[in-house]
């Protein structure tokens, strides 16, 4: 059953982070924002509650910072911001900034710029990959496909795995975009034309799985997660053409299922919801795939499929629906048990959308620079305020912390207090 809505005629977002709502109980504040999409990779807030409005009385500008442009997301410790930036189309440039003033405490550089292919310049050939901090180390994806492992006290290389020159793979067309994940002492990424699994300490390789050679169809545009599927953990990986489960320990492919898509434009990060898989597609569908475990074989059955086609934002979960941003900029929401279509907008809205979730509300930032924020329903989309939070292009995630939020601009940074 298919019902649209256009929202009071406001600007929608969701199609960004799939996120399962049914989790403990929140604490009184979060104080990081160390990844990708957040603490647990799942574009989930877990700190105090949201006021009711956006108004510059609830939501004030504290501070602006200029930098280079670039799309990769901020990333949060207790104290600093750290942002990547590409520089005069040479070199790219990684900064520490004080959180409540904006401050520089430290910055590191290096050559790193790359140009993406002609069908792709519309967009820039900016930095892509939002770094990892882990404890004292933040790790960061140049767009030359290396991994660089920074001092977060001070900038200083610790070490560098430059996949080109190691693997003797191309460089990857779109640069380096899939973000890094840490699981104890390692750390994984689509890197080198396949997914690696390095010594997080040292930057050695342990082994490397799902590997294409590189180039255009090796060049990854989705994140790897982390998660447990039918008692087992694994690592969840969408490559340019399949979904794949990889095991932690051996690198070995548990499985591999093709997901048909427009120029291999699989970009979402994958979903584990209730033990099966969802994920869709620019020029594919939307599908939910569910698994089975003999032995110490997984498998994966499609339960269903829609004619649903998402884009780059990964979607959130809110119970059992899915709220996705589509290719045609629409937004649906979808039932993940069966995949029903509940409702789709009649509203257009930007080409992405950055989620983040707490409970019912999601907060939303457009690459128009527009805010929203949002009651998850899935009998309608409510749209609570929205507002004007930056004059350029938002591509780069949000992120939160303490109640502070960091938009990252085009060619700046912007941090909002919550009142």
């Amino acid at each position: 059953m298919k019902r649209s809505f256009d929202s009071l005629a406001l600007p929608l977002f969701l199609s960004g982070a799939l996120l399962q709502a049914a989790a403990a109980p929140s604490p009184s504040f979060q104080e990081t924002w160390s990844q990708w999409r957040g603490p647990d990779r799942d574009g989930r807030y877990l700190g105090e509650a949201w006021p009711d409005s956006l108004s510059e009385n609830n939501l004030r500008l504290s501070w602006r910072r200029e930098l280079g442009p670039g799309y990769s997301s901020p990333v949060l410790d207790r104290r600093h911001v750290y942002t990547v930036e590409t520089e005069d189309e040479q070199r790219e440039v990684v900064r520490a900034l004080d959180r409540r003033t904006g401050k520089q405490a430290w910055e590191s550089r290096w050559d790193g710029a790359m140009k993406v292919p002609f069908f792709a310049k519309a967009n820039g050939s900016w930095v892509r990959c939002t770094p990892l901090l882990d404890d004292d180390r933040l790790y960061v994806g140049g767009m030359r496909d290396v991994l660089v492992c920074l001092s977060a006290k001070d900038g200083k290389e610790i070490w560098r795995a430059d996949f080109p020159k190691q693997d003797e793979t191309p460089l990857p067309s779109f640069g380096f975009v899939s973000s890094p994940v840490v699981d104890q002492e390692h750390i994984y990424v689509q890197a080198g034309g396949g997914f690696v699994k390095l010594d997080k300490r040292t930057g050695e390789k342990v082994w490397k799985s799902l590997g294409d050679g590189g180039g255009m169809f090796g060049s990854a545009f989705s994140s790897p997660v982390i998660g447990e599927i039918q008692g087992k953990r694994l690592a969840l990986v969408q490559t340019r053409q399949n979904l794949a489960g990889v095991d932690l320990e051996s690198g070995q492919t548990l499985w591999e299922e093709p997901i048909k898509a427009f120029r291999g434009m699989n970009i979402l990060t994958p979903i584990i919801f209730a033990d099966g898989l969802f994920t869709s597609a620019y020029g594919g569908r939307s599908s939910f795939f569910r698994t089975a475990r003999t032995g110490k074989r997984i498998r994966l059955t499609q339960a269903w499929d829609n004619k649903l086609q998402g884009y780059m934002s990964t979607p959130v979960v809110v119970g059992n629906h899915a709220y996705l941003h589509l290719r045609n900029t629409r937004m649906a929401c979808v039932d993940l048990t069966d995949g029903t279509i509940n409702w789709t907008s009649s509203k257009t809205f930007g080409k992405y959308l950055s989620l983040v979730v707490q409970n019912d509300r999601i907060l939303a930032l457009d690459q128009k620079g527009d805010l929203y924020l949002l009651r998850a329903t899935p009998d309608r989309l409510v749209i609570l305020d929205e507002r004007k939070v930056s004059d350029q292009e938002t591509w780069a995630h949000l992120a939160i912390a303490d109640r502070q939020l960091f938009v990252r601009e085009l060619n700046g940074l912007r941090v909002f207090d919550w009142n």
